[in-house]
C-alpha cells in the first residue's frame, strides 16, 4: 500500500483536471432547461463514475483486493470512451454543432467496441529491407519483431500464447522483442508472460527494455525474460552466422535508462550487417552515427487510437513503419499490444516479419 500513498497527490491533480473534463462533457446533455432533476442526478453520477473509474482501476491494480481485475477492465474501458467523448464533443464545439450530443454519445459507444474487437486482433506486417552488399547467405533473412506486449490488467496469457503461435508460425531465423513486455510485477504475471519461452528461432530470441519495465521490476524482468530463453541485450551485441553471412545484433536500453550504441558494439567483430534493437525510436541518431545498418524500435503504439495517433506526431519523430536516415533504416512497430485502454482505432497492432534483402 506504501507505493500507493506515493501517487495520491499526483492521482488527485490529475483527478481534478479529468473530472473537470467530465463535467464539460456532461453539459452538453445534462444542462438541457427542463430535464427532471432525479434524471439530472442520475445522468452526473454516471459522469462522475466514468471519470474516477480509471483511478479506481489504477489503485486496485497495486492492490490484493478481491476482483481487481474486473475494476481495471472497467476503469480502462472507461478510460476509452471518455477520451473519445471529449474529444468529439470539443470537435463539435469547435465546429459550432448544435444538438448532436445523442450522435456524439452514440458515436463514441460504437467507436469503442470496434476499438476493443480491434485491439486483440494484432495483424501481420511484412517489411522488406535492402541492405547494400548483402551476403547471399543473410539475404532473405527473416526477423519477427514483438513489441510493446503490455501484458497486465487486461492482456493475459490467452492473448500471449495467440502471439506466439503466430510468430512461430511465420519461420523466423530470430525473434527481436523490443521491450514493455509486461505492466506488473514479476510474481503476478510470470505465468501470463510464460508462453514467450516457446519462441521458436534458430539463430535466437532477443529482449531489450522498454521505459515501462523500469516503472515495475526491470532486473527482475531481464532474469524471468532470460528464464524463458531470451537474450537480454542491454548496451551489448551477440554475433549470428548464417552460412557464410555474419549478422552483428546490438540492443540497448531504453533511453530512459542510458542507452550507448557505440557500447552496444565496442570490440565487436568484423560482420556484414549491424542491426540494433533499441525501444525507443529516438535512440537511432545514435545508432546511425554509430554505423548500424538498421534499427527496430517500438514505444509510440502508432498513437493506439485516434485521435492520439495524430498527437504522437507533435513529440516523436517518427511514430511507426520504415524510415530512411542516410545509410541507416529505422523500423518502428506500432505495437502488438496496448498500454492503458484496450483500444486500437487507426493504429493496428501489429507482428512485424521483417526480411533482409541484398541491393547493389
Amino acid at each position: 500500500m506504501s507505493g500507493v500513498r506515493r501517487f495520491v497527490p499526483r492521482l488527485l491533480i490529475i483527478g481534478g483536471i479529468w473530472t473537470l473534463l467530465h463535467v464539460y462533457v456532461g453539459r452538453h446533455f445534462l444542462g438541457a432547461p427542463g430535464m427532471p432533476a432525479v434524471a439530472a442526478g442520475l445522468g452526473w453520477g454516471v459522469v462522475l463514475l466514468l471519470a474516477w473509474l480509471p483511478f479506481a482501476g489504477f489503485v486496485a491494480g497495486r492492490t490484493r483486493l478481491r476482483g481487481k481485475r474486473a475494476l481495471e477492465w472497467a476503469g480502462y474501458v472507461a478510460m476509452g470512451l471518455s477520451s473519445l467523448l471529449i474529444v468529439c464533443f470539443a470537435a463539435a464545439d469547435l465546429l459550432h454543432l448544435r444538438n448532436e450530443s445523442a450522435v456524439i454519445v452514440s458515436g463514441a459507444l460504437l467507436l469503442t467496441a470496434v476499438g476493443l474487437v480491434q485491439a486483440r486482433r494484432p495483424r501481420v506486417v511484412r517489411v522488406t529491407v535492402p541492405i547494400r552488399d548483402l551476403p547471399s547467405d543473410l539475404a532473405g533473412l527473416r526477423i519477427v519483431q514483438l513489441s510493446d506486449l503490455h501484458v497486465g490488467p487486461t492482456i493475459r496469457r490467452p492473448f500471449v500464447d495467440a502471439v506466439v503461435d503466430a510468430a512461430n508460425a511465420l519461420a523466423p531465423d530470430l525473434v527481436a522483442v523490443t521491450g514493455d513486455v509486461a505492466d506488473g510485477f514479476v510474481p503476478e504475471l510470470r505465468d501470463h508472460v510464460a508462453p514467450l519461452a516457446r519462441l521458436r528461432a534458430p539463430l535466437g530470441s532477443f529482449f531489450v527494455t522498454g521505459n515501462h519495465e523500469y516503472y515495475w521490476d526491470p532486473r527482475g524482468w531481464t532474469r524471468e525474460l532470460e528464464r524463458l530463453g531470451l537474450s537480454v541485450l542491454s548496451n551489448e551485441h551477440r554475433l549470428l552466422i548464417r552460412g557464410n553471412g555474419r549478422l552483428l545484433l546490438a540492443g540497448v536500453t531504453d533511453l530512459s535508462a542510458g542507452p550507448d550504441p557505440v557500447a552496444a558494439v565496442a570490440g565487436a567483430p568484423d560482420s556484414d550487417v549491424r542491426v540494433l534493437l533499441a525501444h525507443q525510436p529516438r535512440s537511432a541518431y545514435a545508432a546511425r552515427d554509430a554505423g548500424f545498418d538498421l534499427q527496430l524500435s517500438g514505444h509510440t503504439h502508432g498513437g493506439q487510437f485516434f485521435p492520439f495517433n495524430l498527437l504522437v506526431r507533435l513529440f516523436q519523430p517518427f511514430v511507426s513503419g520504415l524510415h530512411r536516415l542516410e545509410a541507416m533504416w529505422l523500423y518502428v512497430s506500432r505495437g502488438t499490444g496496448y498500454w492503458g485502454p484496450p483500444l486500437r482505432l487507426g493504429a493496428p497492432a501489429e507482428i512485424t516479419l521483417i526480411e533482409l534483402t541484398a541491393t547493389a
